[in-house]
């Protein structure tokens, strides 16, 4: 592809393009929930990310005071106040009914059914006069307004000084660390088995390996749990622990891993391998000394994937762990901070970003060794 893009600069400008538009259809959504992150809540309820830069036009209530802040002046009794409690912005229109909520523009004076007279000016200002004393409940004001970007980190805090975060990210360390290492630690040894060792069956069980990547998740989770259950109760352990999902992460993570290592360990020098074993080296002593070592770039690139799952799942530590403080994983607390019909945004947009931080720090580490690991095995030489 390389080659022919070189000698064809028609060619070679469609993959550059092509190249640049995957990148940026690739950001763009990150990008995205990072603005939304900073952005006011009651604003990022109504538009999105795009218009963050510009103001935002929004249909909101506000209540005035009471009799209790009513001023006398001469035979009138006088309440005044702004509707932006917080920041300024435009009235683009008003009204005293829910229904008609733009039925007013600014400047108008509008006779309310308690008689009282309401006028609502451009910058928020409102005054209401009445010839008698006001009730104790206030009236409503509805109105349109333009506000301007409010860029805010109270998403952030609400998230970080939440009750339990931080039990949940010791208790999604404590998952995905042993949920990460056990897999390639079996992998490896799997692997080097089926790339160097020779007995009955080895293609048999490679073609079960490469079959296994295909089986969906969800169609073996709730068989693995009946499994689980029934051994733990043949041997009195209790249901619900982290040995449970360590053995899902583990089970759901060996195909790929034994798959992506196995290529890597048989595209090795066989020279080395033989004269290791001339040597008088062992399988043991083989796998430890020189199979190892080399296949590190196979193993950080499964560490990186089988981390990335294990960190963000959601669905098997709710089936193998308790839903409780003490077990509650980062995804399952972030779902409580939603509330029970998920329509809180802002706390969305935070959280997506604070969980991504450890994440990110073990890709960027081990990034250099991704695609050398992912591309083992795929050319043999001659």
């Amino acid at each position: 592809m390389e080659g022919e893009a070189g000698k064809n600069p028609a060619l070679a400008w469609i993959v550059n393009v092509s190249a640049l538009l995957l990148v940026l259809l690739w950001t763009l959504p990150p990008f995205g929930l990072l603005v939304s992150s900073f952005r006011d809540a009651d604003q990022l309820a109504v538009t999105g990310w795009w218009t963050a830069l510009s103001a935002t036009e929004q249909n909101l209530v506000h209540r005035t005071p009471g009799g209790s802040g009513a001023v006398q002046d001469g035979t009138l009794w006088v309440i005044e106040g702004n509707v932006f409690e917080e920041g300024e912005g435009t009235i683009t229109a008003f009204g005293t009914r829910a229904q008609e909520p733009t039925s007013f523009t600014p400047g108008d004076t509008v006779e309310l059914r308690t008689g009282a007279q309401l006028t609502v000016s451009v910058n928020g200002d409102y005054t209401m006069t009445n010839t008698e004393e006001f009730g104790r409940r206030g009236a409503r004001i509805f109105y349109t307004a333009e506000t301007a970007p409010i860029w805010t980190t109270n998403n952030y805090d609400q998230v970080i000084n939440a009750e339990g975060i931080g039990q949940a990210f010791i208790n999604t360390l404590t998952v995905t660390i042993p949920a990460t290492v056990i897999p390639i630690l079996i992998a490896a040894f799997a692997a080097y088995a089926l790339a160097w060792m020779q007995f009955p069956g080895r293609a048999l069980l490679v073609a079960t390996v490469v079959g296994l990547l295909v089986v969906p998740l969800q169609m073996s989770l709730i068989p693995l749990l009946e499994l689980y259950n029934g051994v733990g109760a043949f041997f009195g352990v209790p249901s619900k622990t982290y040995a449970g999902i360590w053995l899902a992460h583990t089970g759901f993570g060996l195909p790929l891993a034994i798959y992506l290592l196995r290529n890597y360990i048989a595209g090795l020098p066989r020279e080395v391998i033989e004269s290791a074993r001339v040597d008088g080296a062992t399988d043991f002593g083989i796998f430890v000394r020189i199979i190892l070592p080399l296949s590190f770039p196979a193993l950080a690139s499964f560490a990186i994937f089988q981390f990335l799952w294990v960190w963000n799942d959601l669905l098997i530590a709710t089936v193998f762990l308790a839903n409780s403080d003490e077990q509650r994983v980062m995804t399952g607390q972030l779902r409580e901070l939603l509330g029970s019909r998920g329509g809180n945004w802002e706390v969305l947009t935070a959280s997506a970003f604070i969980t991504i931080v450890v994440p990110l720090i073990v890709f960027f580490s081990m990034q250099r060794y991704l695609v050398r690991g992912l591309l083992a095995g795929s050319v043999k030489g001659g």
